[in-house]
C-alpha cells in the first residue's frame, strides 16, 4: 500500500470511501434529456441586458447583503407575509444545511432523516454526510405514498427530518395534499417537515402560503426547473423562528455576486419563464400521449418537466438511445418499484421529435 493509500485510510471516513462520486456525463453532441432542465434560453435582448447588468456587478468585493434579491423572492414566488427567505447555492446546499442543524452530535441515538423511496438521491446522501441515519419507505407500487407505511416509520424512528418531494423526483407525481398534512400532524413537536417545490412552476401546486398553518414545516424551492439552472440559486421559507435556527448553519456569502445579478434580473422578467415553463407543460402532456400509444410504453402521469416511462429491456433501449446521440437517465436499478424505468426530460419541440424518433426506433 503506498504512502497516499495510507494516508486516505487514515484519514477519510470509511464510509466515505466506499461511496462513489456524483457523476456528471459529457453531454457534448448528444440531445440532453437527462437532468430536467428548461432547454429556452432567454431572448436575446434581455440576454444582452443580462450581459450590461452582470458586466457592473463588484467582483473584488465580497457580496453584499442579499435583502433585495430575498424581497423579490418573497414578494414575486408567493412566501408569505412576514416570512423570510434564506438562499442556498442550490437547493443541494439547503438539503445539506437542514441535516447538519438537525444533526444533533453525542447524544445515544443519532438523528434520523426520512423520505418515501424512490426519492432525490442527494436527501439520503446529505443525511449521511451530516451524520444522520437515513430511513427509506417505500412508496406503492402506484408511485402514491404508503401513508400507514410513513405514519408507522414516524412512530417508530421519530426522525428531526422528513423530505417530501413535491412532485417527487424521479416519479413526476404529486403527493396526496391530505397525506402531507397527516404527516405533518404526526411530526408534531419532535420533526420537520421539507416539501421540496423544485418543479412547482409546472405543477401549480404548492405548500408555501400554508406555513402560517404548519410551525413544523420548511418549503424549499429551486430556480434551476424555472430555467437558470446555471445560476445555482435555491431558497426555503418556514416560521421565522424556526428559519433563524438554520440560517446559524448557511456559510457566509454562499451565493455569489454573479448569481444574485441573475436571479434579480431574471425575477424582473419572471413572465418570460412563466411563459416558458407553460410551453413545456404543453409539450409535456403532448409527448406523454405520443410515447403511450407506442406498443409495451407505460407513460406514468407527471407534473414536472419531465416523464417516466417503462419498457421491457430498458437497458437496451437507453444503449440504443445513446447510440441516436439522446441521453436519458436509466432509473431501473435506483430501486425495486423503478424497473425498466427511464426518466427523459420534456424539451423543445424539435429536441421532442428528435427523441421520439430514436425512443420508437430502439423499442425494436
Amino acid at each position: 500500500m503506498s504512502l497516499l493509500d495510507q494516508l486516505i485510510n487514515n484519514t477519510v471516513r470509511p464510509d466515505v470511501r466506499a461511496i462513489g462520486t456524483y457523476h456528471v456525463p459529457d453531454a457534448s453532441g448528444y440531445v440532453k434529456l437527462d437532468a430536467m432542465e428548461n432547454p429556452y434560453l432567454l431572448p436575446q435582448q434581455l440576454r444582452d441586458e443580462l450581459g450590461a447588468r452582470l458586466a457592473g456587478a463588484v467582483l473584488n468585493r465580497y457580496p453584499p447583503s442579499y435583502a433585495s434579491l430575498k424581497a423579490a423572492i418573497c414578494g414575486k414566488l408567493g412566501v408569505p407575509a412576514g416570512y423570510d427567505v434564506i438562499l442556498g447555492n442550490g437547493s443541494d446546499e439547503l438539503i445539506s444545511m437542514l441535516a447538519m442543524a438537525c444533526a444533533k452530535q453525542g447524544e445515544a441515538r443519532r438523528a434520523v432523516l426520512l423520505a418515501p423511496v424512490p426519492a432525490f438521491v442527494m436527501y439520503a446522501r446529505s443525511a449521511q454526510l451530516a451524520g444522520m441515519d437515513f430511513v427509506g419507505v417505500p412508496l406503492n407500487d402506484d408511485f402514491t405514498l404508503d401513508l400507514n407505511a410513513m405514519l408507522a416509520a414516524i412512530e417508530q424512528h421519530r426522525p428531526a427530518l422528513v423530505f417530501l418531494a413535491y412532485p417527487n423526483n424521479p416519479t413526476g407525481n404529486l403527493f396526496a395534499a391530505a397525506d402531507i398534512e397527516r404527516i405533518i400532524a404526526a411530526l408534531g413537536s419532535t420533526g420537520i417537515a421539507v416539501v421540496d417545490e423544485a418543479y412547482e412552476p409546472f405543477a401549480q401546486h404548492s405548500f408555501m402560503g400554508r406555513l402560517p398553518e404548519f410551525p413544523n414545516l420548511v418549503v424549499m424551492r429551486t430556480v434551476s426547473k424555472l430555467g437558470l439552472a446555471g445560476i445555482r440559486l435555491g431558497y426555503m421559507s418556514a416560521a421565522p423562528a424556526l428559519l433563524e435556527q438554520f440560517e446559524k448553519v448557511r456559510p457566509p456569502y454562499n451565493v455569489n455576486i454573479l448569481t444574485q445579478a441573475a436571479a434579480e434580473f431574471a425575477l424582473d422578467h419572471l413572465d418570460v419563464l412563466n411563459a416558458q415553463a407553460a410551453l413545456l407543460n404543453h409539450a409535456r402532456d403532448a409527448l406523454s400521449a405520443k410515447l403511450a400509444a407506442l406498443p409495451g410504453v407505460t407513460v406514468f402521469p407527471s407534473k414536472a418537466n419531465f416523464l417516466l416511462i417503462r419498457v421491457a429491456h430498458a437497458d437496451d433501449v437507453c444503449a440504443k438511445l445513446l447510440a441516436h446521440r439522446v441521453l436519458v437517465k436509466n432509473m431501473s436499478k435506483m430501486h425495486a418499484v423503478l424497473a425498466n424505468c427511464l426518466r427523459v426530460s420534456v424539451s423543445t419541440p424539435e429536441e421532442n421529435t428528435l427523441f421520439y424518433d430514436a425512443f420508437q426506433a430502439s423499442l425494436v
